[in-house]
């Protein structure tokens, strides 16, 4: 685990405006996502992770234009994510700003272009963006969903990630569709396998609702933490995520 936990707000964005719901579902309109952009880089954001959550269900690339307008209004790494399909599509967000792209659904067809935006653009630049779910189906209990968590796979959500991070991912973005705008706190099971058997950073997501919440998913193995709409709503800024992990003795930049 690293010394430094970074916080990131999280901009999911259907149609040009930031949204929110629960478990995936009743997305509702929470602002303007450059506007949000800066709002969090001025109150300290570690990074920012743009995600077009509705691509891939309409079969469409990432709304570049404002990916570009967000990178503009930011000074620190951007990870966008939705509809990445192959590498000219990382070349071309990387164009408009992007400093690393998260992959979930295209990687699950396609396995290889995992190995392919690794080899081109490095590791570093490659976040595998992992919406799981609860499942019996599978050894660890937890499996791999697609098309914003519309679609449940067969893949064991623990393997999955191990073949990816094999493939070259260089950091796993775990996002718990059950704990998903529940704001009962993060899944620290689910943290606490992918810990267990990743060597690159893992970041929580899904189910903070208060500051208190944020310390017990770095304990769990979280490199880095990640919220929505708790941030967009007003109910927490950065700072107070910062504060509260400083007064449990946990580094923050």
């Amino acid at each position: 685990m690293g010394v430094i936990t970074r916080v990131i707000p999280c901009l999911d964005v259907a149609a040009g405006r930031v949204v929110k719901g629960v478990n995936f579902e009743n997305l509702r309109e929470m602002g303007d996502p450059v506007e949000l952009a800066r709002q969090y880089f001025d109150q300290g954001a570690d990074e920012l992770t743009f995600l077009d959550v509705t691509a891939t269900v309409d079969e469409r690339a990432t709304t570049y234009d404002v990916v570009r307008r967000t990178a503009e209004q930011v000074f620190i790494p951007l990870t966008v994510g939705g509809g990445v399909r192959s590498v000219d599509d990382v070349s071309r967000l990387q164009a408009v700003g992007a400093d690393k792209v998260g992959v979930n659904s295209a990687a699950i067809a396609r396995p290889g272009l995992l190995d392919e935006i690794a080899d081109r653009f490095g590791a570093q630049a490659l976040v595998l963006s992992l919406d799981v779910k609860r499942s019996q189906r599978t050894p660890s209990g937890f499996v791999v969903t697609t098309h914003g968590g519309k679609k449940e796979t067969d893949l064991d959500a623990l393997a999955w990630a191990r073949e990816a991070i094999e493939r070259g991912a260089g950091e796993l973005l775990v996002n718990s569709i059950d704990a998903d705008g529940t704001k009962a706190g993060f899944d620290l099971e689910l943290v606490a396998l992918m810990r267990g058997l990743s060597t690159v950073p893992v970041i929580a997501s899904g189910g903070a609702g208060e500051p208190s919440h944020f310390a017990p998913a770095v304990r769990a193995g979280a490199d880095a933490v990640l919220a929505a709409s708790v941030f967009h709503s007003g109910q927490m800024t950065i700072g107070d995520v910062k504060a509260a992990l400083a007064a449990d003795g946990i580094e923050t930049r």
